[in-house]
């Protein structure tokens, strides 16, 4: 049951989507009650340590962090959650009539762990230098790239477990040159300080893509996040984001969930078939999109359709 089952629609009023483009987010709003999304996290919680399903295998501990992505592809309520019409109205609305989701992921928080460093994604080539999505030369919102991220807290986010930060309207000017690739040290995760504050991502370090090795962001244009389980906050990946570290009680945890959208002209892992990334890769063999809204007339991504059966692997057009 979601938040609001009765509203048919939950596309952006004009001037939501006016905010939208001036902000590069809007939110967070409400996708389920509290006590709906507890006990819908409770179940993805007890699933998720069966990978038999999974598109990704466990095996590498180099590729762990790769191969909790996608699980929206083997996990009914995750296949449910990428479908909420709280959330893809909402995309339709930014992106057009034909979505695709084309990654999800988990990002917890646990106690004494590090901030999430500042950073834009365009192509999510951010790690190898390999583009992971590649938009048409159409003029427009192509020139930028990114994809519509919906995060989701399944649990409590507050600024003492690790809440998100943002910056608003830093969505239009890529600070980072993702080409670059940066190398990866998992010694350095929760070890990276940045002006006093553990700041690092994920064994990475987010300055070696700096187009200026001497720009810092301007932290006194961000502010931080706090949301309730079951609400989200819909933003171009493109703008200025990160987290805070983990300062809170050791019961505590902060989980979010995160769903990112393309238009299905976008194309998406294009001439790979390996995703390589935090010292490892991983295959591309059960990998698919799933179309979330409108037509896919390009037929140029790999793709999951939806069938009785749940999703069924179709292999890319070209």
């Amino acid at each position: 049951m979601t938040a609001a089952s009765e509203q048919t629609s939950f596309r952006l009023t004009p001037d939501e989507l006016a905010q939208f483009e001036r902000d590069g987010f809007i939110g967070p709003f409400k996708v389920y009650e509290p006590e709906e999304m507890e006990r819908r996290w409770k179940i993805i919680r007890r699933q998720l340590p069966d990978r038999s399903h999974a598109i990704y295998p466990a095996g590498d501990a180099k590729a762990t962090s790769i191969s909790n992505y996608d699980r929206h592809l083997d996990l009914d309520l995750l296949s449910e959650h990428i479908l909420q019409a709280e959330i893809v109205d909402r995309v339709v609305s930014v992106l057009g009539p034909d979505i695709l989701c084309w990654r999800s992921e988990f990002f917890p928080k646990f106690p004494g762990d590090e901030g999430t460093d500042w950073h834009q994604a365009s192509t999510f080539g951010h790690a190898s230098g390999t583009r992971q999505i590649e938009w048409p030369n159409d003029g427009g919102r192509s020139a930028l790239g990114g994809a519509v991220t919906a995060w989701t807290a399944f649990t409590h986010s507050t600024k003492e477990n690790g809440c998100l930060q943002l910056m608003p309207g830093t969505h239009r000017y890529m600070n980072y040159d993702e080409s670059k690739g940066m190398s990866y040290d998992e010694e350095t995760y929760n070890s990276l300080e940045k002006d006093g504050v553990k700041r690092g991502f994920f064994g990475y370090d987010y300055r070696e893509l700096q187009k200026d090795p001497d720009w810092k962001p301007d932290e006194s244009k961000a502010f931080s996040l706090v949301m309730r389980p079951g609400e989200c906050v819909l933003f171009w990946s493109t703008l200025m984001h990160a987290s805070l570290p983990h300062t809170g009680g050791k019961k505590d945890y902060r989980m979010g969930y995160a769903a990112r959208f393309v238009p299905t002209r976008v194309r998406v892992y294009p001439d790979t078939d390996e995703v390589v990334e935090y010292g490892g890769g991983i295959s591309l063999d059960r990998y698919g999109c799933v179309l979330v809204a409108g037509e896919d007339t390009y037929a140029h991504n790999r793709m999951r359709k939806v069938s009785e059966r749940g999703y069924v692997f179709a292999p890319r057009g070209d």
